[in-house]
């Protein structure tokens, strides 16, 4: 069993979209291990999304991240990382294959409904970000 880390961005909150992607995610086969209700700071935005500073983006994505609630779940899965990549579809809802998450309710490729770590180092990296070292397990 692995975790990853998905967060139900502000679009998908706004759109009351949460409970069906949460239902999604669990019919998937995914386990909620951790989750809650946050609304991040322009420095929180900015120190989660860190890695894309220098990007041309980083600055509306930063603003959108902070623009209402949004819902970070820590999920354990076998191969976590990639079953939820998988599971959620590609980054523009336009090319994500039918059924995925980011095809049933992102609205663009910037609004794209949720996110989703990269790879297991940053899926621990980020699950500490929201929940500490609390997690039974944490790893």
């Amino acid at each position: 069993m692995s975790r990853t880390l998905a967060i139900i961005k502000p679009d998908a909150v706004a759109a009351g979209n949460a409970g069906k992607i949460i239902a999604h995610l669990e019919g998937a086969g995914f386990r909620i291990v951790a989750m809650k209700m946050v609304h991040l700071s322009s420095e929180q935005a900015g120190e989660f999304y860190a890695v894309h500073r220098e990007r041309p983006f980083y600055g509306e994505l930063v603003e959108f991240m902070t623009s209402g609630p949004a819902i970070p779940i820590a999920l354990e899965s076998d191969d976590a990382v990639a079953r939820y990549r998988e599971t959620i579809g590609a980054t523009d809802p336009a090319e994500a294959a039918e059924g995925t998450i980011r095809k049933l309710y992102a609205e663009s490729k910037g609004r794209n409904a949720v996110h989703g770590s990269d790879s297991d180092e940053n899926a621990a990296t980020e699950i500490r970000f929201f929940f500490g070292d609390e997690l039974p397990g944490a790893r």
